[in-house]
């Protein structure tokens, strides 16, 4: 088992038992609408790290509470991944896909209008 697959299992297997334990029986939609609340939470915490407030003195970056929250996203895109009919090996082949699209959108390769970059536009690197 690869180390995505090992996450997509482990992830079921926690999303299975705390649907056991817990008696949580929701429609798909309202599985979805909590995951991504749930994320959302997950994102701010995150942003919380980041020293993003103005108004406020920074502090030290915290490494290892930024990739705990990061893994707190993680379990939630999963689920959400799970629950969508998308395992491990599926998600991987839409990514490759996708990340293919993206690439050719910024080569100008693609069909896909709004990513072309004209004159006087800056270009970046990817």
């Amino acid at each position: 088992m690869d180390k995505l697959e090992q996450i997509f299992a482990l992830q079921n297997k926690l999303d299975r038992e705390l649907e056991q334990r817990r008696g949580l029986d929701f429609s798909y939609e309202t599985w979805m609408q909590k995951d991504i609340l749930a994320t959302m939470d997950e994102l701010c915490e995150l942003l919380n790290e980041l020293n993003y407030k103005w108004w406020k003195n920074e502090r030290p970056l915290d490494r290892d509470a930024i990739q705990g929250e990061l893994t707190d996203i993680l379990h939630f895109f999963v689920s959400m991944c799970l629950r969508s009919g998308l395992d491990a090996e599926k998600l991987h082949a839409c990514y490759l896909a996708k990340n293919k699209e993206n690439f050719d959108r910024q080569n100008g390769l693609s069909s896909k209008e709004g990513y072309e970059i004209g004159e006087g536009a800056p270009e970046t690197a990817l």
